[in-house]
């Protein structure tokens, strides 16, 4: 009988991966303590150099790996010396879209597969996204803020302080992938003018029958009343929305992140805010996480934070155990990969 590990966390719960594999595996589960204990973000030196978004040590994996063909991961780490450690593995299943915790170079070298689970959370994070937009055009951070100290804000209700309704502005989608697509589809009811920017994929034929406009950075920023960020991080796109993006965009607009930090200059983003060009930012991840408690942005009253949860959902974990479940199953019949790293 095939030997499966499974390290799952209190997230990613190794029970549901278990009961989404397959009859006819010899499972074996593991629990890590994230997310009531943070991960590593990056690790520079030693065997886990080059690795990030982990769990564990060395030693620590390989025993938990032990002779098992099958690992199905979310956060532990897999590198050269733990591959070296655990010879019978053959395959990794890592339950996120971005395998980062894998040292995957190092898995081709010893002829071990790894499959990942892109777009598993998309859905939750493009709900998330409809809500942290709502929260800042509709004032409801600062009545929650002020009501929590005891006053009553009447004067949210002051014309010269609401806004319109989302039906009457410009969303400014960056990035037209899983998600971005996703907070398209959702954002159409609401009847809001749709521009989307991404230089790689093309709008889909029922989107832009229902009126969204694909645009470039530079005309989306100048139109959008809302700027939703949701590309992925590369070379291109590191620090890429900066003083410059942000002067660009139109003055009292909002600026909305459920993507990841490095995309962002901070600095320049407090300036905006600062300066009053941009009427408010709705924050869910941050250049490292967790911030430091004292930062100005955490702090600032025109902002609306959260700590990286936009993907949290019972949803997403059966999404990610369905995935990984019906990799292992192609595996074991032979056939190709859905999701090959």
């Amino acid at each position: 009988m095939t030997r499966i590990t499974i390290i799952g966390d209190r997230f990613m719960s190794p029970e549901v991966f278990g009961k989404a594999l397959p009859d006819g595996f010899d499972c074996r589960l593991f629990e890590l303590a994230w997310p009531d204990a943070p991960f590593v973000n990056a690790c520079e030196e030693g065997e886990l150099a080059g690795l990030k978004e982990f769990m564990g040590e060395p030693a620590e994996i390989a025993a938990m790996i032990g002779d098992a063909e099958i690992l199905v991961t979310h956060l532990a780490p897999v590198s050269a010396s733990i591959l070296e450690r655990c010879p019978n593995l053959r395959l990794i299943g890592v339950s996120r879209g971005g395998p980062v915790n894998i040292d995957i170079a190092a898995a081709k070298a010893k002829d071990v597969a790894v499959v990942n689970a892109p777009g598993r959370n998309a859905s939750a994070v493009a709900e998330f996204t409809i809500a942290a937009i709502l929260m800042e055009t509709r004032l409801m951070r600062a009545g929650h803020e002020a009501l929590r100290q005891g006053l009553w804000r009447g004067d949210l209700y002051r014309a010269d302080v609401t806004g319109p309704e989302l039906s009457e502005l410009t969303v400014g989608i960056i990035g037209y992938g899983q998600i971005g697509t996703r907070v398209v589809k959702l954002l159409q009811p609401f009847g809001c003018r749709i521009l989307v920017d991404d230089p790689y994929e093309e709008l889909s034929p029922e989107d832009v029958a229902a009126g969204v406009v694909k645009t470039d950075l530079r005309g989306l920023l100048a139109e959008a009343d809302v700027v939703s960020l949701h590309a992925r991080v590369t070379e291109e796109t590191r620090g890429f929305l900066a003083a410059p993006q942000f002067q660009a965009m139109k003055r009292g607009s909002w600026f909305v992140n459920t993507a990841r930090g490095p995309m962002v200059n901070y600095p320049d983003l407090l300036d905006a805010l600062d300066s009053g060009h941009l009427r408010g930012a709705m924050l869910e991840t941050f250049w490292q996480e967790p911030p430091p408690p004292d930062h100005p942005l955490l702090h600032h009253p025109s902002v609306t934070l959260t700590p990286h949860i936009a993907g949290a959902s019972t949803t997403t974990v059966r999404i990610a155990a369905a995935m990984v479940a019906e990799e292992i199953r192609r595996w074991r019949a032979g056939e190709p990969f859905l999701n090959p790293c």
